[in-house]
This record gives structure tokens, C-alpha cells and sequence, in this order.
């Protein structure tokens, strides 16, 4: 699945090499997102302390993205910082073994967060950069991050079943040894051009249409706090045990898997706007049947299904029109913003929101993330006017 366009004007695109950091940073992911949850509670954590910790691992991706994006611009090598982001989570992340107290573990999060998420948003320009005039197919590149999560989330589930959560920290660290080997691997690319007139960074933020984009990219990521934090916990609350929490998480990446091999087909298609919208909306039938069907496993599955539109198709959208509006020498500013904005101050309000509401409200925390879903798909469809393409 490598090559260039016919006649050779493009150099041949390094599938693999390319492929392999996504696969271990999704299985990273994998590990952490529904079991990290979980394994604090079984420290001994309460609900809201809980909240808080994963509020701390995802607020460093409000700074840490904007900090090494400016460093990464103006260096030009974006593989450096991931290569020295990658290398330092890992050594950050071995300290979670000697911690104990909350001001420990907080640490360590905060820590390790702040170098694991300066790493995604400069290895996806990098990406975009290799793929200049195939953007097409930037989804069946990142759809091996998908592939290793569901392997990370499914053999995980399935070992604490049986070791318990003490295993899980060793696992994690694993994954980040060879999420630094790929970060190695992978090749450099160099900067994309762009047209000279492009806007720069701060006027393209201030256009209205970026705003409302941004804006409902937030709130959608708002809305997943209560799932990426207590879903798991609802799951075990209600009878669940750990391979099949592990095959619903993995069920809904494997939807999502399936949405990113058509992107290239759909996004042409359909356009930004039509298909942003339609993700936001179904992400908020999402969080409607979590909280009123929880009780029913073929329900809780189907409502894992529409991860294809909530993530698939919410990101593949979201991360083009991002590399649309942000050219040149902002594109690694731009990459970064939404991640910290979205991936990181999203997901870290609704994480210390709903660790602040979990104890009162339990399941029906989810009815709250199911309306703001629907406001960031009406936001969607107004901000993306005549973005069709």
C-alpha cells in the first residue's frame, strides 16, 4: 500500500513506518482510557478524585500540544519532537510505580501527560506532509491506530480478569517502549508547501467559521468526558465483566475501523459539513441510549456502533478541515489547537465534571453529555457554511 502518484512525482509513502505509531499510540490508549478509570478506583480512589486525575492527564493537552507545536514550526522537524515526547513519557510513566498518594499519582499523570500529548498533533502534520496530494488517505494509515487499540483493550480486559489491576502499569509501559521504537522508525517529512496568500495563524483564528468549528469540536469532546472516565465503571457497576467491557470498547473501534477505510470515498462525497454534522448528532443518540439501556448488552452495543460517527467520522472531518484553514508555517499550531482544545480542555472539563456528578447522578451523567452533543452538531452545521469539500 505504498507508492506514489503514476510517473514518479511523488516520492513512495512510507505506509508502514508511518502506520506503526499509530498502533502503538492507540494501544496506549487502549490500555489507558477504559482501565485506567478502573485500576484507580481499585487504589482506592473515590469518584471524584478520579475525575480529577484523568481531568490532570488530559489538561496537559490544553499546554503541551501549543508549546511543542511552536518549538516544532519553527525547528521544522516535527519528528525530533516526537521522537524526545515519546522517549520521556516512558521515563515519566515508571515513576506511576513508586507512586502512592494522590499528590503522587497526580504528578506522574501531569508529568507524563505533558510529553505524550505534545507527540500526536506534530506526528500528524508530519503525516499530512508525506501525504501532500494523497490527503485521501490519511485514514487507512490512521486506522492501525484503531487496530491496536482494540488488540491493547481486548487482551487487556481479558488479563485483569485474571492478574488483577496490579498488572496494568507493567502492560502500559510496555506499549510505551514500543511507541518510542516507532517514533525511531518513522521518517521525517518535509515541510508541505502551501499558496503564498494563505492567512496566517492568529487571522485564521478569528474568523468566525474557525471559532464555531473549534467550538463545537470542544463540546463534542466535552460530551465523551463521562464515557472515557466511568463508562467502564457503569459497565462493572451493572454486572459486566472485564473481557466484555473489553469487547464493547473494542466493538465500537472496530465501527470506527470500518468508517475510516470509506472516508476517502465519503468526504468527497458528502463534504465536511454534512458528515460533521451527522457525527455530532448520532454521538448524541450515543450517550442517550448509554444512560437509558445500560442493563441490555446488545443496546450497549449498538450504541458502541455509532463510535464510528462520534470519533470515525467526527476526526477524519475534523483533522482535514483543520489542515485546510491552517497553511504553512501554521500548520503545526493549528494541529495542536485542536488537539488541546478539543482532546484536552474538552475532555478535561467533562472528566472533572463528571466525576464531580458520578456519585449524585450515576448513568444519567450521560443524558447531560447527550445534550451537549446535539448543541456542538447545530454548531457544527452553522460554522461549516459552504464548506462543503
Amino acid at each position: 500500500m505504498s507508492g506514489g502518484t503514476p510517473g514518479g512525482a511523488q516520492p513512495a509513502l512510507p505506509y508502514w513506518r508511518l502506520s506503526g505509531f499509530y498502533l502503538f499510540f492507540f494501544a496506549a490508549l487502549g490500555a489507558l482510557m477504559p482501565y485506567w478509570g478502573p485500576y484507580l478506583r481499585a487504589e482506592g480512589f473515590s469518584s471524584a478524585e478520579i475525575g480529577q486525575l484523568l481531568a490532570i492527564l488530559h489538561a496537559t493537552k490544553i499546554i503541551a500540544p501549543n508549546v511543542w507545536g511552536v518549538l516544532a514550526d519553527r525547528l521544522n522537524r516535527r519528528m525530533a519532537v516526537v521522537r524526545a515526547a515519546s522517549v520521556v513519557a516512558l521515563l515519566a510513566f515508571s515513576a506511576i510505580l513508586l507512586a502512592e498518594t494522590f499528590g503522587a499519582v497526580a504528578l506522574v499523570m501531569a508529568l507524563f501527560g505533558f510529553f505524550w500529548n505534545a507527540a500526536l498533533p506534530q506526528y500528524e502534520a508530519n503525516t499530512f506532509n508525506h501525504l501532500r496530494g494523497q490527503e485521501h488517505r490519511y485514514s487507512r494509515i490512521r486506522l492501525w491506530g484503531s487496530v491496536g487499540f482494540i488488540l491493547s483493550v481486548m487482551g487487556i480486559g481479558e488479563m485483569l480478569d485474571r492478574a488483577g489491576f496490579d498488572a496494568l502499569p507493567y502492560v502500559v509501559l510496555l506499549i510505551f517502549g514500543g511507541l518510542a521504537v516507532s517514533s525511531l522508525i518513522a521518517p521525517e517529512a518535509g515541510r508541505a508547501t502551501h499558496r503564498a496568500d494563505g492567512d496566517g495563524f492568529w487571522e485564521t483564528l478569528r474568523r468566525p467559521a474557525v471559532i464555531g468549528f473549534f467550538l463545537a469540536c470542544f463540546l463534542n469532546q466535552m460530551g465523551h468526558g463521562p464515557f472515557y472516565g466511568f463508562f467502564s465503571i457503569y459497565l462493572e457497576d451493572h454486572g459486566y465483566s472485564g473481557g466484555l467491557i473489553g469487547a464493547l470498547w473494542a466493538w465500537g473501534v472496530v465501527a470506527e475501523i470500518a468508517i475510516f477505510l470509506v472516508m476517502h470515498r465519503l468526504l468527497p462525497r458528502f463534504g465536511a459539513r454534512t458528515l460533521l454534522t451527522l457525527a455530532l448528532a448520532l454521538g448524541g443518540l450515543r450517550w442517550l441510549m448509554v444512560a437509558a439501556w445500560v442493563d441490555s448488552a446488545w443496546l450497549v452495543a449498538l450504541s458502541q456502533t455509532f463510535h464510528a460517527a462520534s470519533f470515525g467520522i467526527y476526526h477524519a472531518v475534523a483533522i482535514d478541515v483543520v489542515n485546510r484553514f491552517f497553511t504553512g508555517a501554521a500548520q503545526g499550531r493549528g494541529q495542536a489547537l485542536y488537539s488541546s482544545l478539543t482532546f484536552g480542555a474538552g475532555v478535561a472539563l467533562g472528566s472533572l465534571l463528571s466525576g464531580m456528578a458520578w456519585d449524585l447522578f450515576g448513568g444519567q451523567t450521560f443524558l447531560a453529555a447527550s445534550a451537549v452533543a446535539f448543541l456542538a452538531a447545530i454548531l457544527a452545521a452553522w460554522s461549516l457554511r459552504g464548506q462543503r469539500a
